[in-house]
């Protein structure tokens, strides 16, 4: 773990990003010891920063930190932290704070090859998504909602999330696409969510090879009507849904052929 630069596990009680939650992150994956898609993880990093208002540490020194974190971790998870840094009582934010940047890094998950070749469970979450524009999309430190949406839904491989709206938004831990009659549709998360770095890039290329994509509201009702449902994030890749309830699905063709597209093409655009 890196802290401002400096190897080391502790912060001050009184970083922001501990009090309130004031900060942003972003999850990437290393391969070989390459960061893959770093380039674009940091484009994320830098809007949600400005988002916040807070100034994103310089692409250079994060890469040359990413770089130094490589040579002994060369296939793991690694997860940059940026926060507003220490200030004083109240949350009226320090103008002058000197910000705190975090390099956290943790072994890869296993997964059974099963969740790529076969799909995945994905359950329903009671917990609804409240609705804040201003947050919408970025990937701030405060995370309760998924962190009480995971805590119910241990029996499937992945939770569904609805907005207050009953609208489809995401998965705990995942963006979701679904595949209708040759379109991809996915969420439109102008409200709530995380817009990820792999959701950009499938719908990139899918526009690459001329598939219809649509950015949407989605019903609940239209998974189960749906040719194809999957899901994305950085340290997974994609998996296809094999089942939600009732609705199962056999073929994950067009998940497929995306997956194979995005590997072998190296789609970072």
């Amino acid at each position: 773990m890196l802290i401002n630069g400096v190897s080391g596990d502790l912060i001050s009680i009184r970083d922001r990003g501990l009090l309130y939650g004031d900060g942003v992150f972003r999850t990437l994956r290393s391969a070989g010891g390459r960061a893959l898609h770093w380039p674009l993880h940091y484009q994320k990093l830098q809007h949600d920063c400005a988002t916040l208002g807070i100034t994103c540490p310089d692409f250079g020194r994060l890469s040359a930190e990413l770089a130094s974190l490589l040579a002994d971790h060369p296939d793991a998870v690694l997860k940059i932290i940026v926060t507003r840094g220490q200030g004083m009582r109240g949350y009226l934010p320090t103008i002058d704070a000197a910000l705190t940047h975090i390099w956290d890094v943790s072994p890869l998950p296993v997964y059974p090859a099963s969740y790529t070749t076969d799909g995945v469970t994905l359950g329903l979450c009671t917990l609804r998504l409240s609705h804040q524009p201003r947050l919408a999309g970025i990937k701030h430190l405060n995370r309760l909602e998924n962190v009480l949406a995971a805590a119910e839904c241990t029996d499937v491989n992945e939770g569904l999330l609805l907005d207050i709206d009953g609208f489809v938004i995401e998965g705990v831990r995942s963006n979701l696409f679904l595949i209708s009659r040759g379109r991809l549709i996915t969420p439109e998360l102008s409200r709530c969510g995380v817009a990820g770095v792999e959701r950009d890039r499938v719908m990139n290329y899918a526009r690459q090879i001329d598939m219809p994509v649509e950015v949407r509201n989605v019903e609940f009702d239209e998974l189960h009507k749906a040719d194809e449902v999957f899901l994305t994030n950085s340290v997974f890749g994609l998996w296809p849904v094999a089942r939600i309830d009732n609705t199962r699905w056999l073929k994950f063709n067009g998940a497929a052929s995306l997956r194979a597209g995005l590997e072998n093409g190296d789609i970072d655009g």
